[in-house]
């Protein structure tokens, strides 16, 4: 398959790179060039948000397939799509479940009501970008992705609880043990990206784990025990991290209290996903390979600059600890 990446060296491009050389596929990313990029590929530079950022695409070329990773402004993902239509044989848009209007009955299928894309913000870019991807004159397949783990993840949450268990000693874990968690693994969104192109599938599909794939307790204890097993997990109820001010999700990386937030992310329904196969490797293997590869850089883990730094003060985890 000849396919263009629009991305192809951040977490979930590279994921869809790294997949499609790996298949033998012939792989072309456009990018602005910021970082490196998988062996194997061909590289075009170019930025999306530029005027003249697309010149590089106005080559004398055609590709089986498109998948675009871009998580910003939807005005690049209509511009892209009007340019690449009757070039291309399929659009894959790497969109989100944060496109659902909250407040939602659970659980979110894709026939859910969506956010107003008139919504500032990330959810209205992902509904902007969804309507923008329409532009494109074959089929587009809108890819769901909700929590997205896995080696190269530049957002840094599942980096920061690996780095937080490596340090060792007494450690705040978020309660409770038995909450289900439901994510995707960025290889498997890549697989399932590439997939629904070679099967030339249209409309949006949630891509996502079945909801409980993983406990926050599994989670945590896989973690500790792939770092070296010198963290001590002092499990708390959610009521003492919120007396205590500590926000989940930015504060304490991928956990949300129960309620409300947390089941809006971890109760997607991912029935039509799975009927075209779907498929979540296990938890561990999502953690080891990202302590694998976090050990294998040469300094600290690449951050994204448009997102928030995530993690807890340690001076704040040692007083709930009371340490």
């Amino acid at each position: 398959m000849r396919l263009l990446i629009l991305g192809g060296s951040g977490f979930v491009g590279r994921s869809v790179a790294e997949e499609a050389v790996a298949r033998g596929d012939d792989v072309t990313v456009f990018n602005r060039g910021q970082r490196g990029t998988p062996a194997g590929v061909r590289v075009l530079h170019g930025d999306r948000m530029s005027p003249d950022g697309l010149a590089a695409l106005n080559v004398d070329q055609s590709w089986d397939a498109v998948i675009d990773t871009w998580s910003a402004g939807a005005g690049a993902v209509g511009r892209t799509a009007r340019l690449l239509s009757g070039r291309a044989g399929h659009y894959g848009y790497v969109s989100s479940r944060s496109v659902y209007r909250w407040g939602t009955p659970l659980p979110l299928t894709e026939d859910s009501p969506l956010a107003d894309p008139r919504e500032p913000g990330y959810a209205g870019d992902k509904v902007r970008g969804e309507n923008a991807a329409d532009s494109f004159d074959g089929p587009v397949m809108l890819g769901r992705a909700g929590l997205i783990l896995g080696p190269h993840e530049d957002i840094g949450r599942l980096p920061w609880w690996l780095n937080r268990l490596a340090r060792g000693g007494p450690t705040l874990a978020p309660g409770p043990r038995v909450l289900p968690l439901q994510y995707i693994d960025a290889r498997d969104l890549a697989i399932f990206m590439l997939n629904a192109a070679v099967s030339q599938l249209s409309g949006p599909y949630n891509v996502v784990s079945e909801p409980g794939h993983t406990t926050m307790g599994e989670l945590l204890e896989v973690a500790r025990e792939v770092t070296g097993n010198r963290a001590q997990l002092r499990w708390a109820d959610p009521s003492v991290i919120a007396a205590a001010g500590i926000a989940g999700w930015s504060q304490l990386p991928i956990w949300l209290p129960p309620g409300p937030d947390h089941d809006f992310l971890h109760r997607g329904d991912v029935t039509k996903a799975l009927k075209v196969g779907l498929r979540c490797r296990p938890i561990y293997d999502t953690v080891a390979d990202t302590w694998q590869w976090l050990r294998s850089l040469p300094g600290d883990a690449p951050l994204r600059a448009d997102r928030d730094q995530v993690g807890l003060d340690p001076a704040i985890e040692a007083k709930v600890l009371g340490e």
